[in-house]
């Protein structure tokens, strides 16, 4: 490969003035053009080599690290594998360009050669070989190389410390970050931020910014990065507050200039809810790039103002900055129903005319957009043109369809994606467990749970919690017990499918056990939570109680009351036989009632045989939903009940002559079980 390298390669003869060109210049120019990433200059430089014979030990050593440094990894190789003999600094080289690169297994074989030829590895080799440990998860390998400079006294140099605790943050290994962050002797601001960065990324939000705190008691100073670090821990804990002393701190130390940090304000502010705030700094930005773009429709996507976000989008356009495929996916997810299918394909179309429409990453927002927008054929189509290998775009059509309610077609596509040789992640099982439970069938949730254990999936939080689902539905719940009492870490979301799970099976007692055990945990229960503790409290005839969580809800826990805890409580009183007041809390709803509200209070009516309030229902019922044949039904078999047969007589002409028809009652069973026939993959 470079024995065609040539003058005429690089501008001929004239590129590069002959006069005074020495070995010596030579080396120098090549390490200056490898500290300013100068490759075309480099290339040129070691033209003039070849031209003059010039190919020594020193200069191809240089070659070495100027084509590593420059990622031009295939000519770096080249020349190290015919250098004799190989010195630590041009290991050092080729193992770093194997690292920055991806190419983390081919840095630790060339890391075990450096050792074998009895060389000994020094604070430039170790960060390298480090951060290849860290790409590749595995932390035994880290542990030896860490060994190994606990041996050569290198455990607390400065760079060789931060990239341990990058490595084993990036594992998973918090406690060995925290004893090795603590015995560091000088701990550095690059420390600290290795730290806080570490924790953010893995969720782990709160520590981080324990340690950011720490860090200021310590006397250290933050740094930019130290803000771009910390900033988005305030944006993820929705911390405001928080947010805005960090804001004043960057003000004080002067960082609000820096684009990097204005753009991390940006986002925590968009992602808190202050649009304000965060348009003003948009606004006054002394520069913006496409990360400054994409933030500010993101904030608007996230709450809800897809008009203002595809606003925002135009105004991009005339710019020099391009949106990138974030800006196009971030947009498509808000469009991603059915009142703005129209401008999602508006999106779509802006992608195929500049070629981004077939990055994985706007293929699967595309295919996600439309699944939600209802169309699926539209989704089915994108999805059949893409890559199959890759495992996203299996995992956005597969989540669509279960979202859809075709969930045996959810997993027909599960079952061809294994088939194809797709390893599915733990995305992909939180995207079709959906479909197993609307199955509900016992032997295919057994199915699944059994797939997903004998594939050595670990069953986190968000898949134990949809297991939790499957056989709940399915009326298991000594399966649904076992799994969620198996759980470490439970969170708010998981308590609410288990109380849920026994709601909806009418053990009213073990729901409200399992809601003050929560409390007791220290989880603050949501929206969803309270759902599900009335609507058990109503199966199981728990007035009081469900009264007094209702009450609870709003005064003690702030919830706002919404339309689906108004119908529990309009069930619940109607159930027994508390009309009056049921239809009262309705009359007293600061929300307009829906289908749900009003069919829970004609349900009561006809259990207690209450026309008078049965026929108020029924028209506002007539407004809402007036082809739904069941509430003609109800009323006509209410007047039945009491005697009024001619008013229901008069309902069933009306039905007839409205041409509106009751669908019969269906019911199904599996004259042959298909199963999923899967074979695990082990991962």
């Amino acid at each position: 490969m470079l024995h065609y390298l040539s003058m005429e390669d690089f501008g001929g003869p004239g590129a590069m003035t002959t006069s005074h060109f020495s070995l010596r210049k030579a080396v120098s120019l090549l390490n200056s053009f490898a500290k300013t990433r100068s490759l075309s200059k480099g290339l040129q430089v070691h033209a003039k080599l070849l031209v003059f014979g010039l190919t020594f030990h020193i200069s191809n050593t240089a070659l070495v690290a100027m084509y590593s440094l420059c990622n031009n990894i295939a000519y770096a190789q080249e020349i190290f594998e015919k250098l004799e003999p190989k010195n630590l600094y041009a290991y050092n080289m080729m193992i770093r360009g194997f690292a920055n690169n991806g190419l983390s297994e081919k840095a630790l074989f060339l890391y075990k050669r450096l050792l074998s030829q009895g060389l000994k590895p020094d604070n430039l080799t170790y960060p390298s070989v480090i951060k290849a440990c860290a790409c590749l998860n595995s932390l035994q390998a880290g542990r030896d190389v860490h060994i190994d400079a606990i041996n050569n006294g290198y455990e607390f140099d400065s760079f060789v410390a931060n990239s341990l605790l990058n490595m084993y943050l990036k594992c998973g290994r918090f406690e060995d970050a925290k004893d090795l962050f603590n015995r560091i002797p000088e701990r550095t601001v690059v420390a600290w931020n290795t730290m806080i960065a570490g924790f953010s990324q893995n969720g782990r939000h709160h520590k981080a910014l324990e340690i950011f705190d720490q860090m200021k008691v310590s006397g250290v100073l933050a740094d930019e990065a130290t803000m771009v670090s910390v900033l988005p821990v305030c944006a993820n804990l929705r911390d405001v507050e928080r947010g805005r002393a960090i804001h004043a701190y960057i003000d004080e130390r002067g960082f609000g200039d820096n684009l990097l940090v204005r753009n991390s304000l940006i986002d925590m502010y968009a992602k808190c809810g202050c649009l304000e705030d965060a348009r003003r700094l948009f606004n006054e930005a002394p520069q913006r790039n496409v990360i400054s773009w994409t933030s500010m429709i993101g904030g608007y996507v996230l709450m809800g103002l897809v008009f203002e976000a595809l606003s925002l989008f135009s105004q991009m356009q005339p710019t020099k900055v391009r949106p990138n495929s974030l800006s196009i996916s971030i947009l498509l997810s808000g469009c991603a129903s059915s009142s703005f299918l129209r401008y999602g394909k508006f999106v779509h179309g802006y992608a195929i005319r500049n070629n981004i429409e077939f990055d994985v990453v706007v293929e699967t927002a595309l295919i996600d957009m439309y699944a939600k927008c209802g169309k699926l054929d539209l989704g089915y189509r994108l999805f059949m043109k893409t890559s199959r290998q890759r495992t996203v775009p299996w995992n956005a059509i597969i989540s669509g369809f279960a979202q859809n309610g075709t969930a045996e077609e959810a997993v027909k596509l599960f079952k061809q994606m294994l088939q194809e040789s797709v390893c599915p992640d733990n995305a992909t099982i939180v995207g079709l467990i959906p479909a197993y439970a609307n199955l509900v069938d016992i032997r295919h949730g057994m199915n699944i749970h059994g797939f997903l254990i004998k594939a050595g999936f670990d069953l986190a939080v968000e898949i134990a919690t949809g297991l939790i689902d499957i056989y709940s539905k399915s009326g298991c719940l000594e399966f649904t017990r076992k799994i969620f009492d198996g759980i470490e870490g439970k969170d708010v979301v998981c308590y609410s499918a288990i109380i849920a799970g026994y709601g909806m099976h009418g053990h009213g007692g073990e729901v409200i056990f399992l809601y003050e055990q929560m409390l007791n945990c220290g989880l603050k229960p949501n929206e969803i939570t309270f759902t599900s503790i009335l609507y058990a409290c109503s199966h199981a005839g728990l007035v009081d109680q469900g009264l007094q969580f209702f009450r609870s809800m709003v005064a003690s826990h702030h919830i706002k009351a919404n339309v689906d805890h108004y119908a529990c409580i309009v069930d619940l009183l109607g159930r027994n036989g508390r009309i009056k007041e049921a239809h009262d809390i309705i009359r007293e709803m600061p929300l307009e009632p829906n289908h749900a509200v009003w069919g829970a209070l004609l349900g009561a009516c006809v259990i207690h045989q209450n026309v008078e309030l049965a026929e108020v229902a029924i028209e506002s019922l007539l407004k809402i939903e007036p082809n739904n044949t069941g509430n003609y039904v109800l009323l006509s078999n209410l007047y039945a009940s009491v005697g009024r047969w001619e008013d229901a007589e008069k309902v069933r002409n009306f039905m007839k002559d409205s041409g509106l028809r009751k669908m019969p009652g269906w019911s199904f069973i599996e004259l042959k079980q298909q199963g999923l026939g899967i074979e695990p993959q082990v991962r």
